[in-house]
């Protein structure tokens, strides 16, 4: 196993080095079971975490063409967090999912496939976060307005 592999998969999945390198170990080299399990072990710390109380959080303003505008409200637990660069993309990511594709509900929202990669839904974007971010988030509330 390369350095390079390390870095590679660091890239692609957003997790930290140890994570890549023990995935990559547990995966025997190949790179694309070890992208799986970074997902499927992030997607568990992420449920581990997802009781945890979002104190603080984050506004979102996204307006698109002058016609569209969202407010977003993403949460996380400290202040920290949501001044993390990471998490504000994030939510400008989720902003700009919202002002494209429209949805009603938080609910919709997280199922819904995210608009930059079709293969993941918002609520992957979100565990995916998490697990790399090390802290509870969540979309709090949203409105879209339209002229």
């Amino acid at each position: 196993m390369a350095h390079e592999d390390i870095v590679r998969l660091r890239e692609e999945t957003g997790a930290g080095m140890m994570d890549c390198k023990k995935a990559l170990d547990d995966a025997g080299g190949d790179i694309e079971k070890a992208k799986q399990l970074i997902f499927e072990r992030g997607f568990a710390k992420a449920e581990k975490k997802g009781e945890r109380k979002t104190g603080a959080g984050y506004l979102e303003a996204y307006i698109h063409g002058g016609r569209i505008g969202v407010l977003l409200e993403m949460r996380c637990e400290t202040d920290f967090v949501a001044k993390n660069d990471s998490f504000k993309e994030l939510a400008h990511h989720i902003a700009m999912q919202i002002a494209s594709m429209n949805p009603q509900t938080v609910e919709e929202l997280a199922a819904q496939p995210f608009v930059k990669d079709p293969s993941k839904t918002i609520s992957d974007c979100i565990t995916q976060a998490i697990a790399t971010i090390g802290e509870n988030i969540k979309i709090e509330r949203f409105c879209r307005y339209e002229i």
